[in-house]
């Protein structure tokens, strides 16, 4: 049974588990739920999930539209006194059946006073109007064969292909990638659901990055777009250098002399050359130089290499720099190193 007659036979308000008077956005949310349950692609091989997935999309198709909703409330009221398409007598004291109202409209050949010969209004038969048809031509509907999901069509069909529309679901997968490629960019393969897929690898990806690839997730439904392939990125830890944006980040260790005489030394860079750097005089641990032009290349621009000082203290003293040491101490004994520190907890 298809087309017209699922209108009258079909309770669209019960298969989207809604009430005759539900508004728009509850059957709306109905529909996405029920959608979700049944897709195909979440019940590969189920037959029979398919098929209420169709029924669901039917029932959306009209309810969802009001003037196929006015018209359908309509023709289920005229019909709940218990019409018949078949034809054959009218009903006791001549009272005419359904078929009485569609042979008033289109021509038919009506019953007399005598209760003679009614339409039949068949859906098969070669060269026969079906009532599928009819009904398309009463409501404006598409009464063609070939349903947006395969079948015979009918009235209300083909609609619910284009009216049940729904995105594809986003797929996930989660890449490590090496850390130079996380630097300089480039291509991985990954694995979804059986599928080889490409991904390219932007220059300056972020440990915990997403990167999205537009339409390579699954299918949509009637019509609708595809989901995204939703890539999760892991870069594991360099034992030298980070990536803060397009800046790429280093710490060298410097003697307390260069820090507090000021010096020029050497820093790797990343593309396996050195840069000269000047540090200041006074240079505390954790002071940060900005080398331009060293960081990562984008679309945008280029970043810098920032460079941290670290102090070093070295373990072991030999006699004469711990003499060199203490003199030092004792030249510098009126400077307290912690008096900011000790200024500030005061005044809390």
């Amino acid at each position: 049974m298809s087309g017209g007659q699922d209108w009258l036979e079909k309770d669209f308000y019960a298969i989207l588990g809604v009430s005759k008077d539900a508004d728009e956005a509850a059957i709306k949310k109905a529909y996405r739920k029920l959608a979700r349950t049944y897709h195909p692609d979440q019940n590969p091989g189920d037959t029979a999930a398919e098929a209420r997935f169709k029924e669901i999309g039917e029932a959306y198709a009209v309810l969802s539209d009001p003037r196929e909703r006015e018209q359908y409330d309509s023709l289920r009221a005229m019909a709940s006194g218990g019409a018949r398409f078949a034809g054959g007598p009218g009903g006791p004291g001549g009272a005419g059946g359904f078929e009485d109202v569609f042979s008033g409209m289109f021509g038919g050949g009506a019953a007399g006073a005598g209760g003679g010969p009614r339409v039949r209004y068949s859906t098969s038969g070669a060269g026969a109007e079906g009532f599928e048809d009819i009904l398309a031509s009463m409501f404006g509907g598409a009464g063609a064969p070939g349903g947006a999901y395969g079948g015979s069509g009918g009235f209300g069909g083909r609609r619910a292909g284009f009216s049940g529309a729904e995105r594809g679901t986003d797929l996930h997968a989660s890449l490590t990638i090496p850390f130079r490629t996380a630097v300089e960019g480039g291509e991985m393969s990954v694995t979804v659901e059986g599928r080889p897929m490409t991904v390219r690898i932007p220059a300056g990806v972020r440990d915990g990055q997403k990167i999205k690839l537009r339409g390579r997730g699954r299918p949509g439904a009637g019509g609708a777009e595809p989901g995204d392939l939703v890539v999760d990125v892991t870069v594991p830890p360099n034992p030298v250098y980070g990536i803060d944006g397009r800046d790429l980040t280093i710490t060298v260790p410097v003697s307390f002399s260069e820090a507090a005489l000021g010096s020029t030394i050497a820093v790797p860079t990343f593309d396996g050359g050195s840069v000269k750097v000047k540090v200041p005089a006074g240079s505390p641990s954790g002071k940060k130089l900005r080398v331009r032009g060293k960081g990562i290349t984008t679309k945008t621009g280029t970043g810098n290499l920032i460079v941290t000082l670290e102090v070093v203290v070295p373990d072991r003293l030999t006699p004469a720099a711990k003499e060199a040491v203490e003199a030092f101490a004792a030249a510098t004994a009126d400077a307290d190193p912690r008096a900011s520190l000790n200024a500030a907890a005061r005044a809390q």
